[in-house]
């Protein structure tokens, strides 16, 4: 399968601080790749390189052969790489197809203006989207008042706009009930298979990693020390060691993963 994300020798530094340290990793198409380690270890320094807001010391990050490293977010977003957060990001004021429209304004390079309701832009596409994660049925509702849980699917609809080649998910059910986790990783699931792209994932919830991600790398003081299938990592004895460490142990994950 041919790769869509491939990352070399990337590294970033802060004053004497070596937070992410040579690290190489390849992603393809229809393929969920889970990026987990202990707090510190270099997580969100790593999403925050491949999504342009911040910029690599050293290394390459390549989608589709261009090289992201240099480019600002928003030229990224348009090259087709999407993004979730941690903490949803909507806006509350607005209804839930016109978070959607706006996003859509975005990624077809238009202005917003204050005179020009967002309303009026590709309700027929934000509805169809809105469709896929299953909230078209409160399109006309504001974001305001919706569960947490229809937030982040919301977030989902906002982050599929551009059409993306590459999802980057952050974080992805954090703040959620363990049902909700699981219908919003099968739903995520659902469209990586339908859409042939890419998920890029961070996640504290070793049951969601396991039950969804196709691969895992697994980072620890800014060093790649771990890749490879879910069964293979949940064994490998330095993964064992760095959550050990932090105060997790594997049999215990063990036990959570089996039910």
């Amino acid at each position: 399968m041919p790769e869509l994300l491939e990352v070399t020798g990337l590294g970033k530094s802060f004053g004497g601080n070596r937070a992410v340290d040579g690290i190489a990793f390849s992603l393809a198409k229809g393929e969920l790749l889970a990026l987990i380690g202990p707090n510190g270890a270099g997580k969100s320094t790593t999403f925050n390189m491949v999504n342009g807001q911040l910029r690599a010391d050293t290394g390459s990050i390549r989608l589709d052969g261009v090289e992201l490293i240099g480019r600002k977010p928003r030229d990224i977003w348009h090259r087709g790489v999407g993004r979730t957060f941690q903490i949803a990001e909507t806006f509350a004021s607005l209804t839930v197809v016109e978070n959607v429209q706006m996003a859509l304004l975005s990624a077809d390079a238009k202005l917003y203006a204050f005179w020009r309701r967002a309303a009026d832009h590709r309700r027929d596409d934000a509805l169809l989207l809105l469709d896929q994660v299953g909230m078209k049925a409160q399109a006309d509702r504001p974001c305001s008042v919706l569960a947490y849980g229809d937030v982040k699917r919301v977030e989902l609809a906002i982050a599929m706009a551009n059409a993306p080649k590459l999802l980057l998910m952050d974080e992805p059910t954090a703040g959620m009930a363990p049902k909700e986790r699981n219908e919003l990783m099968a739903l995520t699931r659902r469209l990586v298979l339908d859409r042939g792209m890419a998920v890029l994932f961070t996640e504290h919830s070793m049951d969601v990693v396991f039950a969804y991600a196709d691969r895992l790398i697994v980072l620890a003081r800014g060093r790649l020390i771990a890749e490879g299938k879910p069964a293979e990592i949940r064994d490998h004895p330095k993964v064992q060691e760095v959550y050990f460490g932090s105060g997790k142990t594997f049999e215990k994950l063990k036990a959570e993963v089996a039910t």
